[in-house]
């Protein structure tokens, strides 16, 4: 399956949609940190989430330190964001229950 990068327009209306993420500078990706109760609660949602990348063959660029997890989404054979982007920030706002 090919991916594409989405058009400037797609793209704005999708993150209409998902609050808290944005546009990374100087790059053509999106970003959000999110912030848990604890570690456990933290590695649990990044565990999840490894799982649905795997199944998705689409892996974020990610960070943690204790509660806090920064996450860059891309798609690199796209050379931007793409719709797998979207699809892997609406699964992360939903475990994170947001």
């Amino acid at each position: 399956m090919t991916t594409h990068k989405l058009p400037d327009a797609e793209r704005v209306s999708a993150l209409h949609g998902l609050p808290g993420w944005q546009n990374v500078k100087d790059r053509d990706a999106i970003s959000r940190n999110f912030k848990f109760q604890d570690f456990n609660t933290a590695f649990g949602f990044m565990a999840r989430v490894a799982l649905k990348a795997e199944q998705m063959n689409h892996h974020p660029e990610w960070f943690n330190v204790y509660n806090r997890v920064e996450v860059v989404l891309t798609t690199h054979d796209a050379k931007g964001v793409s719709a797998l982007d979207i699809e892997m920030a609406r699964f992360m706002d939903e475990l994170a229950g947001q």
